[in-house]
């Protein structure tokens, strides 16, 4: 384990160095207090119902987990909150993360500065939860980081009243990052035209395909965009895209990749 780790934190000093960010963990009250804040901020949320209250952040340090927060020039621009999975697991899971509107490639330098983290205490993997209507964020992880998503999860954190996902349906993926995995290969594209199967998206055009046993299912160019002008175009792409994934995940498919243009890759495997 001693080379992987190394490597992981030397992979996450350069990509902290390529965003220009400072990343440490924060684990006295008034730096948790500017992280609630900062999340708050990141999340639209009302200030009286932060995403991750800075008592819990206290305590979660205090039970042996991490706040790691990234600083530009004296100021935090972004944080990760990870914690451990039942021990026999050997595994982290990253409760949440974020970073101001011009990112500049910080969160991609925080997620690395939390593999490290988790891989200098043992962990092998990380696991978390993301949007799969948000193909920007379904990029990040299974294409960028290398993740696989491995579980659809329906309506999992139930009715939330932030700025980010009021009035949805909470649907979530479950994505598993092996930490000591090598990076992430090619960038998958989409599928032929030829793949095209009979469902159809609510913009009209295909939703999925398939070929060769792969699966691809389509999702929205922005769906935070899309569900700020028109609620119930959103629920529908919502409803559609459950209606494809869930069953194929339930099937043995695991999310592998998202092309640019919107596209889930999905193959068969044991995540």
């Amino acid at each position: 384990m001693s080379v992987p780790v190394a490597a992981a934190r030397l992979v996450a000093d350069e990509a902290a160095r390529r965003a220009g960010v400072r990343i440490a963990p924060v684990d006295d009250v008034a730096g948790i207090v500017e992280v609630e804040r900062l999340l708050t901020r990141v999340w639209n949320a009302p200030e009286q119902n932060p995403p991750m209250r800075a008592d819990l952040l206290r305590s979660l340090w205090h039970a042996g987990g991490a706040t790691l927060a990234a600083y530009a020039g004296g100021s935090l621009v972004g944080a990760a909150v990870g914690v451990f999975e039942p021990p026999a697991t050997r595994a982290a899971y990253s409760l949440v993360a974020g970073a101001s509107p011009s990112d500049r490639g910080i969160g991609f330098a925080l997620k690395h500065a939390q593999r490290a983290w988790a891989l200098e205490r043992g962990a092998g993997v990380m696991s978390w939860t993301f949007d799969p209507l948000i193909g920007r964020n379904a990029r990040f992880n299974l294409v960028k980081l290398g993740a696989v998503a491995v579980e659809y999860l329906v309506d999992f954190y139930g009715a939330m009243d932030d700025g980010l996902n009021e009035g949805d349906e909470t649907d979530r993926l479950t994505a598993r990052w092996d930490l000591t995995a090598d990076p992430p290969g090619a960038d998958p594209g989409g599928p032929p035209a030829s793949a095209y199967l009979g469902e159809r998206a609510p913009d009209g055009e295909a939703l999925t395909a398939r070929l060769d046993g792969v699966l691809w299912c389509r999702v929205p160019a922005d769906a935070a965009a899309l569900r700020a002008a028109d609620a119930s175009a959103g629920l529908a792409w919502r409803r559609a895209v459950r209606a494809a994934l869930a069953p194929a995940f339930d099937d043995g498919y695991r999310a592998v990749g998202m092309s640019r243009d919107g596209w889930y890759r999905l193959e068969k495997g044991d995540g």
